[in-house]
């Protein structure tokens, strides 16, 4: 008898302990791609396990390679800062929509030269990753920096060397105001770089613009506060010199029409608005419609409406543009069509 109900113990111990692991299992949602969403991604993911106890688990290792992974089926989600094509969505039983945008920033370390100090066009910057300006004192740099300081050193160009969205981005922009760029080198989460050298992730970038004397990268604004590394104010679409700010990013934001965008595949970068910021960027979450793990699926869903709808203060907080409330609304709706949730 001792026996039998010692045996009824384990077996009872055994199906709770099962229960809560699958809880656990159905509650942890993993996620891979952008490291420009990164760093508010994982502050949504905080204040959500907070309010629900629920967890987001992120992997920050670059667009690319978080779409790899989603198709691999390793993931629920990835996030991207370069949308998937209407015909790859449609391919892998995919959707997207737009979480955040912000700001790709040109970062530079040059001796002498404070944040900010220095101001850079469209010509100037594909002209200096083409190859073509390869000293700090060019005429092309110090005609748009005349009471500038700016030594005769000569320019180290640092890439993203892993498929990344924001080199796609970056790309994108200096397609759209430099035709010998878009004709020799295009735009893509990765190219082919005429000049310099890599560096893996927006966290790499960072860190080696900071090491390296001379040199200039790009990277999402949030790395440049984070890393306290040089920026440089761009000239716009407009003409108008601005400072990388939530404002800027946010004028360029402002002229972006999801509703008519299929699948909101639209690239905001060399937006028109005095305010605007030419290198701006979004970054798109992308899930699979009919998933093998629906309650992930679900659970993911949960926690970007959470996002939409609380996380907006953290988004600003750490300089990203909150998607508008009218633009959510969009989202969901299609969350029902593509879903069938919300």
């Amino acid at each position: 008898m001792n026996l039998i109900r010692k045996f009824a113990v384990g077996a009872a111990a055994a199906a709770i302990s099962l229960t809560l692991a699958g809880a656990t299992f159905a509650a942890d949602v993993a996620g891979a791609g952008s490291s420009f969403i990164a760093p508010v991604l994982s502050k949504w993911a905080e204040g959500y396990k907070a309010a629900t106890n629920n967890v987001i688990n992120y992997q920050s290792v670059g667009s690319g390679a978080g779409i790899k992974q989603l198709l691999a089926k390793t993931v629920v989600f990835a996030a991207s800062d370069k949308p998937m094509s209407d015909a790859d969505l449609e391919k892998n039983g995919v959707a997207q929509f737009p979480m955040i945008s912000g700001g790709i920033v040109v970062t530079y370390n040059i001796e002498g030269v404070k944040p900010g100090e220095l101001v850079l066009d469209g010509d100037t910057l594909s002209g200096i990753f083409l190859g073509k300006i390869t000293s700090w004192d060019d005429a092309a740099i110090k005609a748009l920096n005349p009471d500038l300081k700016l030594p005769a050193a000569p320019i180290s160009v640092v890439y993203r060397a892993d498929g990344s969205g924001t080199t796609f981005n970056f790309t994108n922009y200096l397609s759209k105001v430099s035709a010998e760029w878009k004709e020799k080198v295009g735009s893509d989460s990765t190219v082919q770089w005429p000049v310099g050298f890599g560096a893996k992730g927006s966290e790499g970038v960072s860190t080696t613009v900071n090491q390296t004397a001379g040199s200039i990268s790009y990277v999402e604004y949030s790395y440049v506060v984070a890393n306290k590394i040089g920026y440089a104010k761009m000239k716009n679409a407009d003409g108008k010199v601005v400072e990388p700010s939530l404002d800027a990013f946010a004028s360029a934001a402002a002229n972006a029409d999801w509703a008519k965008a299929k699948n909101f595949n639209l690239v905001i970068t060399n937006q028109p608005g005095e305010k605007s910021w030419p290198i701006a960027a979004s970054t798109w979450v992308m899930l699979y419609k009919q998933p093998a793990d629906a309650a992930a699926n679900e659970q993911a869903l949960k926690f970007f409406e959470w996002a939409y709808k609380d996380g907006q203060k953290d988004a600003a907080a750490l300089n990203y543009v909150a998607i508008p409330e009218k633009v959510t609304g969009i989202v969901m709706d299609a969350w029902k069509k593509d879903f069938g949730s919300m």
